[in-house]
């Protein structure tokens, strides 16, 4: 089973792309802190896809915090200097908030709106 759920904060301003065939999405990472005796943090590279990146650029932010559920991706790739790079990405299949309204800053002034939504399965955690 290939399933991860973390709660954290998002570490970079949102970029959503296009892929050739229309399908939007984003990488960014996510920060975790750990528990402990000393804070410590880890930083885990995130991709989400269709309408969970859309969900993602429209209402959150660097430094929101979320819970992110999804599955691991492994890949490797050659970097400029030939050596390989092994790497892991959470791909997010359901993101959620963290926080109360005011606890942050909002990205967009809408986000009252976002409790007025009629069709609720057009919401990418629906």
């Amino acid at each position: 089973m290939n399933v991860v759920c973390i709660i954290g904060r998002l570490t970079r301003d949102i970029e959503l792309k296009s892929s050739t065939s229309g399908t939007s999405y984003l990488q960014n990472s996510i920060a975790v802190d750990r528990k402990g005796k000393e804070k410590e943090t880890d930083f885990f590279n995130i991709s989400a896809f269709g309408k969970s990146a859309e969900f993602i650029e429209k209402w959150l932010h660097k430094g929101s915090k979320v819970a992110i559920t999804g599955h691991l991706q492994s890949g490797s790739y050659t970097d400029k200097n030939g050596n390989k790079v092994n790497s892991v990405t959470i791909i997010v299949d359901q993101i959620d908030f963290c926080e109360a309204k005011g606890e942050t800053t909002e990205k967009k002034d809408d986000v009252a709106d976002f409790l007025n939504v009629s069709d609720i399965s057009e919401l990418p955690f629906a």
